[in-house]
């Protein structure tokens, strides 16, 4: 009797399992609605450390300058917005000595050892340091006339701190920031700031002193910078930090906190709020999202709308994600995708364009020892979006969240990106009824496991104004609908 019972079982199983494959898909129906609006899109773009600071340091400036415009040109990445680091600096007994590797190289790498401009308390400011980040941030400047910087901390200098380290405290969960240096941190990071406007000419547009500040990551002797700071302890520097800011000739504003995941940031902005004197010496916000659900996102749009400032998405990467390859890198997709389309920020950003030999973080590899790179997968899933979807576009609303549409400007281009994680092919139909457009052209370009942002021909059909379409599997396809 029972083998009897698990024979049935099994083919029912099975029976249910051939009629799902034999059976066509259901057609994901989108219609967008440009009259609809949603954010406009500042732009794209990644933070520079850590590998501004190794690929600053490669003397084959021609290599050097093709990373640049692959970063930069609007066929390419079409990158626009960078996140500066100012180091903190460490203790200089921690840092590597030959033969001897100091607790940041044992952890993510030389390369996570920025440079500081003060070597100890007393010591001046020595402008020369970290120019390897300051070069590639003043190649990306002259290559975009729409570049925007954001200026940002992840430690205080080791001098300033509890623990005597950069990396953070002990435990990781207290605060590190001792509040007599708070005018300090605060001279400091504008200092840096009023430096590259003088000498440069490069203002930033915003000053984040915090760095997923609520994590319990950053431990004493850990493997990069960072520095604990509760909500209450971030009230109190930025109501020092602010009016120190405000009394310079710099246009800068200050943004924050950048927490990890989104729920950190909606408890922040909370307090935020709550506080009733921080929302107005903010003249942006931003979160990352490594991590958050849907209801976060929802959360965190209407806490934005509360600030009633410029909110961006200013790192995130595949922490959460499954699977290795171009599997990974369509998640990431999903992720962008939901961020744009849920939480709606004016901005989204990569945390490193370029790392070590991984085909999920980064969106090139890198071998800073013979100063060689090549593209990943993951540059040209990242080029579907944000080669087309171009600064002063418009995200619209698509009705489906495998589907990022954007209007341009003068409302004659629209694009639509379409996402397939799936390991079958799946079917869309795309309205054009509601575009206003009598004659248009369309073209399609996909990435898959065998195309790398190609233009594919005759890929589509259209009947009765629509645009049907067979996504293949594990694909992302985006669509360039102009007016004519």
């Amino acid at each position: 009797m029972k083998f009897i019972l698990q024979k049935s079982v099994l083919i029912a199983i099975l029976f249910a399992f051939a009629t799902h494959v034999g059976r066509s898909q259901e057609t994901i129906k989108v219609k967008p609605n440009p009259d609809n609006k949603l954010q406009t899109i500042e732009g794209w773009g990644t933070s520079l450390c850590w590998w501004a600071h190794m690929v600053g340091q490669w003397e084959d400036e021609e290599t050097i300058d093709e990373i640049v415009n692959l970063i930069t040109s609007p066929d390419q990445l079409n990158m626009n917005i960078f996140r500066y680091n100012i180091g903190g600096g460490d203790d200089p007994s921690h840092l590597s000595q030959p033969g001897n590797p100091g607790h940041m190289a044992k952890g993510k790498g030389v390369r996570a050892e920025m440079q500081g401009f003060k070597a100890s308390e007393d010591a001046d400011y020595d402008w020369s340091a970290d120019a390897g980040q300051r070069k590639i941030m003043l190649k990306l400047a002259a290559q975009r006339e729409d570049a925007v910087f954001e200026a940002f901390s992840n430690s205080a200098p080791y001098w300033m701190t509890y623990s005597g380290c950069s990396a953070g405290n002990n435990p990781s969960s207290a605060d590190n920031v001792k509040p007599e240096y708070y005018n300090a941190f605060g001279d400091y990071l504008i200092d840096v700031c009023e430096f590259y406007k003088k000498k440069y000419n490069i203002e930033f547009k915003t000053l984040e002193p915090f760095n997923e500040p609520l994590t319990n990551y950053w431990g004493h002797m850990g493997g990069q910078e960072g520095c604990h700071f509760s909500i209450k302890a971030q009230m109190e520097f930025l109501r020092v930090l602010y009016p120190k800011l405000k009394a310079t000739d710099l246009n800068t504003v200050l943004s924050a906190s950048d927490e990890t995941d989104i729920s950190g940031f909606n408890r922040t902005m909370k307090a935020y709020l709550k506080a009733g004197d921080i929302k107005d010496m903010l003249g942006q916000i931003n979160t990352h999202s490594y991590g958050g659900n849907n209801n976060d996102r929802i959360e965190a749009r209407q806490l934005a709308d509360k600030m009633g400032k410029t909110f961006w998405q200013s790192e995130s990467g595949p922490i959460g994600i499954a699977g290795r390859g171009l599997e990974s890198n369509l998640g990431m997709a999903q992720r962008m995708f939901d961020d744009l389309q849920i939480m709606k920020p004016s901005a989204w950003l990569d945390w490193q364009v370029i790392e070590y030999g991984s085909d999920v973080w980064g969106l090139m590899s890198a071998n800073h020892q013979k100063e060689k790179y090549r593209i990943m997968k993951q540059f040209y899933v990242r080029m579907q979006v944000t080669r087309f979807i171009k600064q002063g576009y418009s995200i619209i609303e698509s009705e489906d969240n495998k589907v990022l549409m954007a209007v341009s400007p003068d409302d004659k281009e629209i694009i639509a990106v379409i996402l397939n994680e799936s390991s079958e092919e799946n079917t869309f139909e795309v309205n054009l009824s509601s575009i206003g457009f009598k004659n248009y052209d369309i073209q399609l370009y996909r990435t898959s496991r065998e195309e790398n942002c190609e233009i594919i021909a005759n890929g589509y059909s259209k009947q009765k104004k629509a645009l049907h379409y067979n996504a293949p599997k594990q694909s992302i396809s985006t669509f360039v609908i102009k007016y004519k």
